[in-house]
């Protein structure tokens, strides 16, 4: 278990990468983003956990055009 002073201190870093991300419109919302940083805490690479983000999100919105596009089934 985390002591009080460090799980303070993990809170407040995470309510300032998710403050910067709003400013910088990323569209995370603060537990992807909390997942986010604990793999890049891990060592995964953040410009590779990036692409994925984009490869995902692009994969979504391919899916959304997609479903919105197809006919109705009566």
């Amino acid at each position: 278990m985390m002591d009080p002073e460090a799980a303070r201190t993990a809170r407040d870093s995470l309510d300032l990468a998710f403050h910067v991300s709003n400013i910088l419109e990323t569209g995370l919302d603060r537990h992807t983003l909390s997942i986010l940083i604990a793999l890049c805490e891990m060592g995964l690479n953040p410009e590779a956990l990036a692409a994925v983000v984009k490869e995902l999100r692009q994969e979504s919105a391919s899916s959304v055009s997609a479903t919105i596009g197809a006919p109705l089934n009566p």
